[in-house]
């Protein structure tokens, strides 16, 4: 019987057009990241190297096996010539040769220059960043693993700066690409007993006196090894705080008035249905506004490219929040049509699609552990109307807008049974459907959503990803589900529950 094989947890597009490259599609699933013709859905890469090779690379055509020297004679682990299905990453990466130590990739962003990727692994709380080439390789230019573990990541500074929120409340700004740097030691003054062996006599007092000194010696020692154990050896800076855990973050530039200069913000979600509009780096500790009026939780935040005075907010409430965000001020509020009253909002994602007559701003949500795709079109008047939803075969786990032609690749979890979080589907469909493609028009106003199955997820699919081993227990499953389906938990408890 075949084995389950991972979802994919995270899609993000890698624009390169202006580079004279084709586009790349970036997913994680389980332990992994993909890379796939943003075109085709080729598979072009794997980080790290897969050790079982079931369901992970892609067929190797004729010529390429004729290329490629007798398995017993590939000692030399080095990156192929014909790209990076045979050795995805550095040579120099000691992560490509061993299993990896995390269980999921929950984050991956990209570069608006198509150059960089910016992924989260969750056991290790380490940020890693990737340079992609030519081909879609990675190549891992950094790793550094932050204290606390973090919940979102933000690009600002052109892309420059990575800004990350953890789950103590705290933000850290840390280079894209970092440098030399060594954390320096802060000396802290010695502390030793008083008395020496000349101010002491007898026999007592001089054991007592050297059970301190070795007491002493001892708690220096201590104190070094955790010192060592929990200092950040790499450049980063505290900007912001909240006294709740965050759950989300965004941060982007306000053009200023003519001949003016554009200012930056950070704006930060928590748990306590705090939205909070901070500057930018350097004065990320100068609150400008406070966005108020969530009643539950607020899980994700969305600034559309096009309107970037606007924010949609959504999380465990129920509604949908339109704010002018800079004003503080509520502009509209969305019922989510059709979900549950512990419904939390897993995913907010906007694009403009142009028919070449007639364009829409359309916003899609998606509601955790939900097969269902909220649709709205975000008016001139800046107010969401609500057109409909669109039922996929499993629940909606994340999505990418491909292009100008109003395709969308969604990701789908066809290992529950839709619409359920623990509930384990008995039989495994060859190959497994682990995306869809909605395909969007727009006539007279009227948006149309059609989903379908193209070559390029057709080939997603086809090449698969890890499997989920067969022979796990429930507490395993359980462990599995928490990865993907972790939101509700951030609900508070009442007494009554």
């Amino acid at each position: 019987m075949a084995n389950f094989q991972h979802p994919f947890q995270s899609l993000t597009a890698v624009r390169r057009q202006s580079q004279g490259l084709s586009d790349v599609l970036i997913s994680s699933a389980g332990p992994y990241l993909y890379s796939y013709v943003a075109e085709s859905g080729q598979r072009l890469a794997v980080w790290p190297k897969q050790i079982n090779t079931s369901h992970t690379v892609a067929p190797l055509s004729t010529s390429e096996l004729d290329d490629q020297a007798p398995p017993e004679k590939r000692i030399k682990l080095s990156p192929s010539e014909n790209g990076a299905e045979s050795s995805p990453v550095t040579s120099n990466d000691d992560s490509s040769r061993t299993s990896p130590t995390w269980t999921n990739i929950p984050v991956v962003l990209s570069t608006s220059n198509g150059k960089h990727v910016v992924a989260l692994t969750a056991e290790d709380k380490c940020i890693r960043v990737f340079e992609i080439g030519q081909a879609g390789e990675f190549t891992q230019l950094s790793a550094r693993n932050m204290a606390k573990k973090p919940c979102a990541l933000a690009l600002a500074a052109d892309d420059q700066i990575i800004l990350c929120a953890d789950k103590f409340g705290d933000v850290y700004s840390l280079p894209l690409v970092p440098g030399e740097y060594v954390k320096p030691r802060v000396q802290v003054k010695k502390t030793k007993p008083v008395a020496t062996p000349l101010t002491v006599h007898s026999k007592r007092n001089l054991r007592s006196l050297e059970q301190q000194h070795l007491q002493a010696e001892r708690a220096e020692k201590a104190q070094e090894e955790a010192e060592e154990k929990t200092a950040l050896n790499f450049e980063h800076q505290l900007i912001l705080g909240h006294v709740s855990m965050l759950t989300d973050i965004v941060a982007l530039t306000l053009p200023g008035p003519e001949g003016g200069v554009s200012r930056s913000y950070i704006l930060t979600a928590d748990r306590d249905e705090h939205i909070r509009v901070s500057r930018g780096i350097p004065q990320a500790h100068v609150i400008e506004q406070h966005c108020l009026g969530h009643t539950s939780l607020i899980s994700k935040l969305y600034v559309p490219p096009w309107a970037p005075h606007v924010l949609v907010s959504g999380g465990g409430d129920g509604h949908l929040f339109v704010w002018n965000w800079s004003e503080g001020r509520i502009h509209q509020t969305v019922p989510l049509d059709g979900v549950s009253e512990d419904a939390v909002v897993s995913g907010i994602w906007g694009f403009v699609f142009d028919n070449g007559s007639e364009s829409a701003r359309v916003i899609l949500v998606g509601i955790e552990s939900s097969s269902r795709l909220l649709c709205y079109i975000l008016e001139d008047d800046f107010r969401l109307s609500s057109r409909g939803s669109v039922q996929f075969s499993g629940n909606v786990l994340d999505l990418v807008h491909i292009g100008p032609s109003g395709s969308v690749v969604v990701s789908v979890d066809a290992v529950r049974e839709p619409g359920t979080v623990g509930s384990w589907k008995t039989n495994v469909a060859s190959p497994q459907l682990l995306a869809e493609r909605l395909q969007l028009g727009f006539s007279s106003g009227v948006l149309s959503m059609v989903i379908d199955q193209d070559s390029m997820t057709a080939s997603m699919n086809a090449a698969g990803t890890s499997d989920i081993p067969s022979a796990i227990d429930a507490k395993q499953r359980k462990a599995i589900d928490d990865t993907l389906y972790n939101l509700g938990n951030l609900r508070k408890r009442t007494f009554d529950d």
